[in-house]
């Protein structure tokens, strides 16, 4: 009785972005490969079983017994880029993005242009970016001051994971498009249609076919960077994802993806993974460098 109580939150979290073994995966290579430059608290045995352990963390939150925690974090995991460009370029800031969508869904009144429709990914990907520079820089004035460093280790290890779950899903292709789970509108091509493709790419396949040590070498090969402007490279690596919608579905089409899948098919996936876990690392270096940037300190108001 109670296996059956459970199979309905089971079903469903099979079909978050990259399952729970992808996440794992990212998480922990992005921290594997940081530079020796950002201290070590984000790159010893600890922080790399943090990481793995809580890159599927978002996950977690989005089961039926939560109901209003599920439905107000869901459009973070995505976002459809054919109707978010409605609007015209993508502002920064969350609330300005979600009043510009209300003033392009009274332009366009069959769209489905609601926040909860279109999804909020990159906003909550910025947003704890941000909070994770912040713990970093909290953790160097600490530091400064000869005080405790673990509870700002804490949080800066928590922030850091929860950065790398949405980084996760952005390298997954079907994550930034309204074809995400099943092709809809024309379709002459002959893409599925059903609605099977999503979690058969990212959890189903993954699971059965691609190890860490598959990855490792993707992501030690490209070498650390750190970002001119977050948003900025964020928003291309999220572009760059759109770009590849439909190769996913043809993938998927020939094969590519089924029991052992293709030699295409593996190696296409590889590489989303490991551009997920180098995104990742270098939006924590990012981070890390620009924590040390002086700042006026918020002190309440005047």
């Amino acid at each position: 009785m109670a296996a059956a109580a459970l199979l309905p939150v089971t079903m469903v979290q099979s079909s978050f972005a990259w399952g729970g073994d992808g996440h794992r995966m990212i998480s922990r290579l992005a921290a594997a490969n940081l530079p020796k430059d950002v201290p070590a608290f984000l790159r010893n045995g600890n922080a790399l079983d943090t990481m793995e352990y809580l890159g599927p963390e978002p996950d977690r939150w989005r089961n039926r017994a939560e109901p209003e925690l599920g439905d107000a974090q869901a459009p973070e995991h995505f976002i459809d880029f054919e109707n978010a460009d409605l609007v015209g370029t993508l502002p920064k800031k969350r609330f300005d993005f979600i009043r510009a969508l209300a003033q392009a869904q009274a332009a366009h009144p069959s769209m489905p242009l609601t926040p909860e429709k279109v999804g909020l990914q990159p906003y909550e990907t910025e947003e704890v970016w941000q909070r994770l520079k912040v713990g970093m820089r909290e953790y160097r004035r600490l530091l400064a001051a000869g005080e405790d460093t673990k509870p700002a280790e804490t949080a800066v290890l928590y922030y850091a994971a929860w950065l790398g779950h949405y980084v996760a899903d952005g390298s997954q292709p079907l994550h930034v498009t309204v074809q995400y789970n099943g092709w809809t509108g024309p379709n002459p091509n002959g893409y599925t249609t059903e609605h099977k493709i999503h979690s058969l790419f990212e959890s189903i396949y993954v699971t059965a076919n691609v190890k860490p040590a598959d990855i490792a070498p993707l992501v030690a090969a490209a070498q650390p960077k750190v970002l001119n402007d977050e948003w900025t490279d964020y928003m291309a690596y999220l572009r760059h994802s759109a770009t590849l919608v439909e190769k996913t579905y043809q993938l998927e089409k020939s094969g590519g993806f089924a029991g052992a899948g293709t030699p295409e098919g593996k190696a296409f996936v590889e590489e989303r993974l490991s551009v997920g876990a180098i995104e990742l690392r270098d939006m924590i270096y990012t981070a890390w460098v620009r924590s040390a940037d002086p700042v006026e300190e918020f002190h309440g108001a005047n």
